[in-house]
């Protein structure tokens, strides 16, 4: 099992720019999906971008052309820049591989 530890959240203005990053205790594998996740107050866990197995970046139209994923295997770490932040970002942020789940860190947009 791998153990994914996210961190790098927080509160910004929105237009602002934060990354988020998740160390995986053990080796990720291009054999599975691996990215993030978000989850707002009273909504569903949504996909927000994801290294799939078969080798392409999803995104989830909410976040193309602002957000970018990108991954270093050698250190097993994941990473997400998020550019000109919105309010409607304001959640918590999970990183997924596999069935395996960070404990999500809170990113909050606000003046």
């Amino acid at each position: 099992q791998v153990q994914l530890v996210e961190s790098g959240g927080g509160l910004v203005q929105p237009g602002g720019s934060l990354r988020l990053s998740c160390a995986a205790s053990g080796s990720i594998f291009s054999f599975y999906d691996m990215g993030w996740y978000r989850q707002a107050p009273g909504k569903q866990r949504e996909l927000v971008a994801v290294f799939t197995s078969g080798g392409s970046i999803n995104y989830a139209d909410a976040v193309k052309g602002r957000f970018t994923i990108s991954r270093n295997n050698a250190k097993n770490m994941v990473y997400l820049q998020m550019n000109s932040l919105k309010p409607e970002d304001t959640a918590v942020y999970y990183c997924n591989f596999h069935v395996n789940w960070g404990q999500g860190i809170q990113v909050t947009v606000s003046s």
